[in-house]
């Protein structure tokens, strides 16, 4: 009898999650994704459109864990759960219905970035590694013993977006090597040492807003975690407001140490920053309207904006 399951999935690593299941012979008995968000920049590939070509059924509860959607999943008797970037936390009457178990991919190298959007943090705090996680799940959130990892490097000028693309092929490597074992029965999952990690929540757009006290370093890693398509890095300054949607850091020292400015040199914006080191600025933007130098000098006096200036 071919292994059944019911799959909650979002996002591109939800298609490839079910992509990779398909192709391991797992009869999905029911998909439960998210009505996408009109307020949201949905630049990611569709979970139920793949579904709807497989014919598989679709729900999208505002919440999975009410009665009648725990009643309809349970008489469908799945012997698994999958989860692959479903954005709600199943509930201990959920997860006790598949008698094979409930495994969740995460997107990075537990216990390493538990909770939400782990990409954008791993970016934020400059890591050279992350990479996708396959575990059990339990009531904690992403604290389920291990199945296996899949790593994938950051380099020091990936955004979010350049990670979570290479994490999308990661995953596929990941679930192509272990679905087989792990639903023969033969893969012993490893208890995680929460300890050795951390937990962050969610990310709004505020949290975009730019610290110019800052090193170089640490605003060109602010600015690649939510460059475009997520909201961009910003100040305030003048009443206006100013983003920045990319930056490029090579450890250059900054071209007037001892002042934080922006400004405009060799075909290019740049930054010099506190720690008298400077980035590139890629795109910068002043109340919704793309600058270049002409637009720059025109809002600044003599070419120059020194951010800390009004702070």
């Amino acid at each position: 009898m071919k292994p059944s399951a019911v799959v909650f999935a979002y996002h591109n690593i939800g298609v490839t999650g079910i992509e990779c299941l398909l192709q391991t012979g797992v009869e999905i008995k029911l998909v439960v994704t998210h009505q996408d968000d009109p307020e949201e920049n949905i630049w990611f590939g569709s979970v139920a459109e793949l579904a709807g070509r497989h014919q598989i059924p679709v729900i999208t509860p505002d919440a999975p864990n009410q009665a009648e959607v725990i009643k309809h999943i349970a008489d469908l008797h799945p012997q698994w759960f999958f989860s692959f970037y479903y954005r709600h936390m199943l509930s201990p009457e959920l997860l006790a219905i598949p008698p094979r178990g409930a495994y969740n991919l995460h997107g990075s190298l537990l216990p390493k970035y538990r909770g939400r959007a782990p990409v954008n943090w791993a970016v934020l705090h400059g890591e050279s590694t992350t990479g996708v996680s396959l575990h059990q799940m339990v009531e904690k959130p992403d604290a389920g013993s291990l199945i296996d990892q899949e790593a994938v490097a950051i380099l020091p000028n990936d955004t979010a977006h350049d990670v979570f693309l290479k994490l999308t092929p990661a995953a596929k490597t990941l679930l192509d090597r272990c679905l087989p074992l792990l639903l023969a029965g033969k893969i012993e999952p490893k208890p995680l040492d929460l300890a050795q990690g951390n937990y962050f929540g969610g990310r709004k757009p505020e949290h975009g807003r730019i610290d110019w006290h800052q090193s170089a370093w640490n605003i060109h890693n602010l600015v690649r975690a939510v460059a475009p398509p997520y909201p961009g890095a910003f100040f305030d300054f003048d009443g206006k407001r100013f983003f920045l949607f990319g930056s490029h850091y090579s450890g250059e020292t900054a071209l007037n140490p001892g002042k934080v400015r922006i400004y405009w040199a060799d075909g290019h914006f740049y930054a010099d920053c506190a720690d008298n080191n400077r980035f590139r600025i890629e795109q910068l933007s002043c109340d919704g309207i793309a600058l270049d130098q002409a637009a720059f000098n025109a809002i600044t006096n003599n070419g120059q904006l020194f951010p800390n200036a009004n702070s």
